[in-house]
């Protein structure tokens, strides 16, 4: 009996090659789109001096995100998921290259830049559906809460590292972040050459055509009552958080506190979801998921309405961080249960409508601030 026990129990995730090499593609893909969103308006500005372009090149990113989004999801659930994510991070690595090439030979074009955004854009946005939906084909069951809660740290990780290596690498030399973003990127794409992702837990059904793809993805998503309550609830959230980041920004500028006390500031907010996501699958495991769901809402709200009367710069920056502590058990909870829920043929687009919902309110939220 203990002999099966043993055998039957999974390794822990520190020694799952296949998740792994998931987690660690996902995060490379974020730290380049954190360091490309810092070195490419640089470049910009150093050889043109126009922060219409610098804004525009950013602006193309983004349109990327969303274009691919939804059409991404469909792509997950229909085609191969380990070609998918080689292909994406190849082709981004190839993009990439073709930006520190231009630089180094004195070759810099704004329409070259254009494309080479658009494309990191649309690839960047293909390769997390079809990640997020290949993480239950490699993941035990029983391990998928703290696969999830281990994945809610690498935005902050991205987000701590990714502007100030653009901006350290820029100032070397500025072809050198994109070569750095390029050799990551070829190295995730060679570790997924030896991903080995186990057989579809059930067929995939033919449908017609595209449309008909993304009308039964959208139509079954929110059919669900409770993945419908929680996509809402994601979309609020994010849109409060968003917000925050921006009024916490205008009101430190407002009352001129120093730059540096400011960086320090958003620095809390990093250092608050590293700890919230060390800790997010041991509170996921003792916390019901209507109080952490419930919980996260009020507590937001309280630390919202005292951030009105403390004085700004690093209070603000304290509380934004205690606020960004309960983000990744909150992500956690939810995420776990749509993945938990969702059939593996519509796994795909129902990260592409969680993406929506998030870059939905990553745009709105700033404006709204």
């Amino acid at each position: 009996m203990k002999k099966s026990a043993v055998e039957t129990t999974p390794p822990p995730l520190s020694r799952n090659r296949g998740y792994a090499t998931l987690w660690s593609g996902q995060f490379l893909s974020e730290l380049g789109n954190e360091i490309n969103f810092i070195a490419i308006p640089l470049l910009i500005l150093a050889m043109s001096g126009s922060a219409l372009e610098a804004g525009l090149a950013s602006s193309v990113v983004a349109v990327g995100h969303l274009l691919a989004n939804i059409p991404a999801g469909v792509i997950a659930d229909r085609w191969d998921r380990r070609r998918t994510l080689l292909i994406c991070q190849t082709g981004r690595a190839l993009a990439i290259s073709s930006v520190a090439i231009a630089v180094w030979l004195d070759a810099y074009s704004f329409p070259h830049i254009l494309l080479v955004a658009l494309i990191d854009g649309l690839l960047g946005a293909a390769f997390e559906p079809a990640e997020q939906a290949a993480l239950p084909q490699v993941v035990p069951a029983s391990q998928l809460s703290r696969a999830v809660a281990a994945n809610t740290a690498r935005p902050f990780i991205a987000t701590l590292l990714g502007p100030a290596l653009a901006g350290f690498l820029f100032a070397v030399q500025r072809a050198i972040p994109f070569v750095v973003d390029a050799v990551m990127l070829a190295f995730s794409s060679v570790a997924l050459l030896f991903l080995r992702l186990p057989p579809r837990p059930e067929p995939v059904q033919e449908e017609q055509g595209p449309g008909g793809d993304l009308v039964a993805g959208f139509r079954w998503v929110l059919g669900q009552r409770v993945i419908r309550t929680t996509l809402l609830w994601m979309l609020m959230s994010n849109l409060v958080f968003t917000t925050l980041i921006i009024i916490v920004l205008a009101t430190s500028h407002e009352d001129q506190v120093g730059a540096g006390v400011i960086g320090l500031s958003m620095a809390c907010m990093g250092a608050g979801g590293l700890f919230g996501a060390a800790l997010a699958d041991r509170l996921h495991a003792a916390l019901p998921a209507p109080v952490v769901i419930v919980g996260f809402s009020w507590v937001t709200a309280a630390l919202t309405a005292l951030m009105a009367v403390v004085p700004s710069g690093l209070p603000l920056g304290l509380l934004l961080g205690c606020t960004a502590f309960f983000v990744p058990l909150a992500n956690t909870t939810v995420l776990t249960y749509q993945i938990t829920v969702t059939p593996d043929a519509l796994r795909g687009r129902l990260t592409a409508i969680v993406g929506l919902c998030g870059g939905g309110a990553a745009a709105l939220g700033p404006l709204l601030g």
